[in-house]
């Protein structure tokens, strides 16, 4: 099949998802592997087949990944770089990661669109929100690159906007763990993961999810936010599916609402 005409497969009849429409977010550290900086082929090989077994399912599919690997806005200042140039850097970086998944997806034979937030009209197609809605509609995966377009927004944000532009019913928030975790669990073993939180819980108590305004949008829209731990296959699947996995965060969250057998916060 041309790459640039796939359909989603038929694996798994679409009306069995939980979730048809939906957003994924990735780090772009994810994408470095073990090495921690660039993109490792491996790395970037395996997460394009977790994404491929879930647009065989029938899963219309957009992506947003960050550019950590390469660059970070933010990082930029401590070598004297200006906070909004900075931020451009980055999304140049991201740019290079979609590429880098959207050349592995196509050697899979999934059809894959890049859709850039900043004109680079030779590599990426510019971000129209219903180019990227037909793409989706006709079984292609989309990429968004760039961010939001705009400094001092993040691409968690960019995730949370782009997500309700296109009207998908859940991010997919894949991180290095399986949840949020009342704090970080490397440094603190005491850490539990909670199973549902809200969105004030969230905004309350500074958990590491997505920043403050990325959960603000979602909470504006109500968008349930899915986290969970991109290193273990089969994971995004099980997402899409409706399986219980790592920590969703939603409207309907019972206060307080820690994972089966985790003990209670002191």
């Amino acid at each position: 099949m041309d790459p640039g005409s796939s359909a989603p497969g038929s694996g798994v009849a679409a009306v069995d998802l939980r979730y048809r429409r939906v957003l994924l977010k990735i780090s772009g550290e994810a994408l470095a592997g073990s090495a921690g900086f660039g993109i490792d082929a491996d790395a970037v090989g395996t997460f394009a087949r977790e994404i491929q077994e879930v647009h065989e399912l029938g899963c219309e599919l957009a992506i947003v990944v960050g550019g950590g690997n390469i660059f970070r806005g933010l990082a930029g200042s401590a070598f004297g770089v200006d906070r909004a140039t900075g931020d451009y850097m980055g999304m140049l970086a991201t740019v290079i990661n979609s590429l880098a998944l959207q050349n592995a997806l196509e050697k899979l034979g999934v059809g894959t669109r890049v859709q850039s937030a900043i004109a680079i009209q030779e590599v990426a197609e510019p971000y129209i929100r219903r180019r990227a809605t037909r793409h989706l509609e006709k079984g292609r995966v989309v990429i968004f690159g760039a961010g939001t377009g705009n400094p001092y927004f993040s691409t968690d944000t960019a995730a949370s906007l782009r997500a309700m532009e296109i009207g998908a019913e859940v991010i997919l928030k894949a991180t290095k763990v399986d949840g949020v975790y009342s704090a970080d669990p490397a440094t603190h073993p005491e850490a539990v993961r909670y199973r549902e939180l809200s969105y004030i819980e969230v905004l309350n108590r500074e958990l590491k999810v997505m920043d403050a305004t990325a959960i603000s949008l979602c909470m504006d829209n109500t968008l349930p936010v899915i986290v969970f731990n991109l290193l273990e296959p089969g994971n995004i699947r099980k997402a899409v599916l409706g399986e219980a996995i790592g920590t969703i965060v939603h409207a309907r969250a019972q206060p307080g609402g820690l994972a089966a057998g985790a003990g209670k916060e002191d």
